[in-house]
């Protein structure tokens, strides 16, 4: 089912930016920087390629709009509901948390774009993959259509699988590279590509490969693809002092990164270069997938400082 042409957002734009560093050129190895951009910022990285046959999907079908679910600080959430209000649609999200929390600037951004809000536990929020589970919420909604947590589906996939991250400026590239979680930007690069592919996981999950499987043509799933689970830390949305500063680096070189994701995975791919792991020689492409918004709910939890979020948000100058 191919519904893009009824979607009225505006074009996603990509820019391609190459990283100069040290390291790179004593290991002689090229790195570009992918990034898609639109005028709704929340709606920018691989935010709109995940998104987008859902809710094109949603308006073929007539529907009145979706729900969906995310954590407290989702980009995920923020993504649906101003893309959702570009489009006249209905948003709402079952949001892990145990209340309300109305200076959260995650949430107020939601509910500023009119998305509705649930808070559930977190015993409560681990059913969302059940099928009962998502078959009672349909009945409880059926003008809504469900959009899986992050848009990971075989649509969300599929419109990832859009974007063209092997062509670089300057040539094919030897290995393409992303963050991954949920693993359905993985699959959609998978799935388009015939380079190398490599996911740098930011979070401690043992079943990621089977659901990046999952999300993958069977003719692919012997595809040139790994996940690297070296880099996770301490494990979702934690990040060291030394990660942080990494992060600050970047924006000295005018690439903006959060250390939850983006900033997480590049500094492991810095690792894996710096061990050498790839030849000399090799040219990357790295998918910046945005979720810069991320950076006010850290500085809200005190996790970074003003001067932090400034800097790594692209505000101030690097």
């Amino acid at each position: 089912m191919l519904y893009s042409s009824e979607i009225q957002l505006p074009a996603a734009r990509q820019r391609w930016q190459p990283l100069s560093h040290t390291l790179l050129l004593r290991h002689q190895v090229q790195l570009w920087i992918c990034h898609l951009e639109t005028d709704l910022a929340e709606v920018s990285g691989n935010k709109w390629l995940k998104l987008k046959y859902h809710l094109a999907a949603a308006q073929h079908e007539g529907m009145a709009g979706v729900f969906t679910f995310g954590g407290a600080f989702s980009n995920h959430l923020c993504a649906v509901a101003a893309a959702c209000r570009q489009l006249g649609l209905t948003s709402m999200a079952y949001v892990r948390a145990d209340k309300p929390d109305p200076a959260n600037p995650t949430l107020r951004f939601c509910q500023q774009q009119g998305m509705q809000l649930h808070f559930v536990d977190r015993n409560s929020y681990r059913l969302r993959h059940q099928s009962d589970f998502i078959r009672r919420l349909q009945q409880q909604h059926p003008r809504l259509l469900m959009v899986p947590e992050g848009g990971s589906s075989a649509d969300g996939a599929r419109g990832v699988a859009g974007l063209d991250l092997a062509t670089t400026p300057d040539g094919p590239a030897d290995t393409i590279i992303c963050a991954t979680a949920s693993g359905g930007t993985l699959a959609g690069i998978i799935s388009r590509n015939d380079a190398a592919v490599l996911g740098i996981a930011v979070v401690k999950d043992p079943s990621l490969p089977d659901k990046v499987l999952q999300l993958l043509p069977a003719q692919q799933s012997l595809s040139r693809w790994q996940i690297n689970t070296d880099f996770t830390g301490a494990g979702y949305g934690r990040f060291s002092p030394e990660l942080l500063q990494f992060c600050r680096d970047m924006a000295q070189q005018r690439l903006y990164v959060e250390p939850v994701y983006t900033g997480k995975a590049l500094n492991g791919l810095f690792s894996l270069i710096a061990a050498g792991y790839f030849p000399a020689g090799s040219r990357l492409s790295f998918f910046h997938t945005g979720g810069l918004q991320g950076l006010k709910g850290m500085h809200y939890r005190g996790l970074i400082t003003a001067a932090d979020l400034a800097l790594l948000s692209g505000l101030t100058a690097g």
